[in-house]
């Protein structure tokens, strides 16, 4: 006696899709309102139902990259990531200019300009003036 497997998974696709279909015929037909007046409620409850996936989404998106961020800096702080990953400037940022000025000509008082919390700016312009890439312009102004 022989083993023969059958494919039955186009029969169970076959039957899901007929079950499926005639569920809508069904439900069309039983509706206790017109069809413009279902196909408008069932359109109002998308548009709020997705209002709120929107919103939980967005929530789910700022925790997420808060959480990811906190991991980020967690791995910079051990040591684990490349090195010039974070800016961390420290001391005086005068004598780190005059520093930058002596190693770098080109660079200009407007290149330099840095303000807390827009360390971002000023590594662009540097890597933009300089052709580095930013984990180098980072380790730099961190070595200083």
């Amino acid at each position: 006696m022989s083993y023969h497997e059958e494919d039955n998974s186009g029969k169970i696709l076959l039957a899901a899709l007929a079950g499926a279909g005639a569920g809508i015929i069904a439900g069309l037909l039983m509706a206790p309102d017109k069809g413009k007046a279902t196909r408008g409620k069932i359109g109002e409850a998308a548009t709020k139902y997705s209002g709120q996936l929107g919103e939980q989404l967005s929530k789910y998106g700022e925790d997420l990259d808060s959480k990811f961020k906190g991991y980020i800096e967690k791995l910079e702080d051990l040591g684990l990531t490349g090195a010039g990953s974070k800016l961390k400037l420290q001391g005086n940022w005068d004598e780190a200019k005059g520093k930058l000025k002596q190693q770098y000509a080109q660079l200009t008082d407007e290149d330099l300009e840095y303000a807390e919390g827009q360390g971002d700016e000023l590594v662009g312009r540097l890597q933009n003036k300089l052709g580095k890439a930013k984990s180098e312009v980072v380790k730099l102004l961190n070595d200083l």
